[in-house]
């Protein structure tokens, strides 16, 4: 029988590789909304939303290529990348929820309060609801969880 750090051991190459996707995804996100505010001239929250998009698309790209690549698909790769674009959504809302519990209910009005209520506190949350729901909703099959040769990392 596995112990609980034979478990956290397993977990480390799928964590890495999930970790991989989510920068390469950020990169992508925080990139195209820089270009799309700037040179492009796009008002903010068209920019976002289609760098969000962008982003999700390269989390997705990287985890079913690289993380989770050896995973055999139970439902098609459009199912998939839809559950996995829902699962993006609800962590955005998680950091929203943090920026307006912060910010509305707790008094915490500056901008470096809610920078680190958005992009540090409702992020680290954010990303356990994301890698839950990836590993448990998107890519999970047969009720296995993803084994260590899965991982593009190890």
């Amino acid at each position: 029988m596995k112990t609980q750090r034979d478990r956290l051991r397993a977990l480390g190459p799928e964590l890495l590789g999930f970790a991989a996707a989510g920068i390469c995804a950020y990169a992508a996100d925080l990139g195209l909304f820089v270009w799309l505010r700037g040179p492009v001239g796009m008002d903010p929250l068209t920019a976002k939303a289609l760098s969000f998009v962008a982003g999700c698309s390269v989390a997705y790209a990287g985890n079913a290529l690289g993380t989770y690549r050896r995973e055999t698909a139970d439902a098609s790769r459009l199912r998939q990348y839809a559950v996995f674009f829902a699962v993006n959504i609800a962590g955005a809302l998680v950091q929203l929820l943090c920026i307006a519990v912060s910010h509305y209910g707790l008094g915490f009005t500056s901008q470096r309060a809610d920078t680190v209520s958005g992009a540090g506190i409702g992020m680290a949350f954010a990303t356990v609801l994301r890698f839950w729901g990836t590993r448990t909703l998107v890519f999970r099959t047969s009720g296995r969880t993803v084994s260590r040769e899965a991982s593009w990392t190890g």
